[in-house]
């Protein structure tokens, strides 16, 4: 598994979830176990397979045609 990205709870369980819809299985792990449970701004890592990884950057930080 190869770091992809690290950010708030909120980030990135809707990352977790947009990299499953294209049938790349995320993980997400927090960075301090001992936060807030309800604190949605907890720093959290997501982390993809490393086969994957070359896919869900293209995915996300990746150029987009059309875009201004």
């Amino acid at each position: 598994m190869k770091l992809f990205y690290t950010g708030p709870v909120i980030n990135t369980e809707m990352l977790v979830m947009m990299l499953e819809k294209h049938g790349i299985m995320g993980r997400e792990e927090l960075v301090d176990s001992e936060s807030d449970p309800e604190d949605l701004n907890r720093l959290a890592k997501v982390f993809v397979p490393e086969a994957d990884y070359q896919r869900a950057y293209d995915l996300f930080y990746g150029e987009k045609e059309g875009e201004l």
